[in-house]
């Protein structure tokens, strides 16, 4: 008797960007939706006894129309998922290049070296072009 009980599903669909490795997705959403829409004159009538239970995201009936918009998006907005993935276990992209793990799931890159211990492999003799010392040449 306070007003309309709108209760109901909507399917909409989805396009973005999975937060791993950049790939577009595509998906729907269902929602489920009940929203009370409460009549002016009873709006009125209770906001003269007790304005406690009313508050300004109260839905009204204007014209005896319904604004199904705020419901919609904020139904959608909050079944949104918060980080987005192309499968479950998506792999997201190699930090040093940037390629698709899912893609390639062999790739790998050399170890890298320390940035601190980098200029002593110029003092390194390179075993190919210098052969080691003869241990005969060093005898006591």
């Amino acid at each position: 008797m306070e007003g309309v009980l709108l209760t109901g599903t909507a399917t909409a669909t989805l396009e973005g960007e999975c937060v791993r490795c950049l790939q577009q997705i595509e998906d729907e959403i269902h929602v489920t939706l009940q929203e009370l829409y409460v009549y002016p004159d009873q709006h009125d009538k209770a906001a003269e006894h007790d304005d406690r239970d009313l508050d300004d995201e109260t839905s009204r009936l204007e014209d005896d129309l319904l604004d199904l918009e705020p419901l919609l998006r904020d139904a959608v907005v909050l079944a949104l998922p918060f980080q987005p993935l192309c499968m479950d276990d998506c792999p997201g992209l190699c930090t040093e290049c940037g390629a698709r793990l899912a893609d390639d799931p062999d790739h790998a890159h050399d170890a890298a070296i320390d940035p601190r211990w980098a200029g002593l492999q110029q003092l390194r003799p390179d075993t190919a072009a210098d052969p080691a010392p003869n241990q005969q040449d060093t005898q006591i």
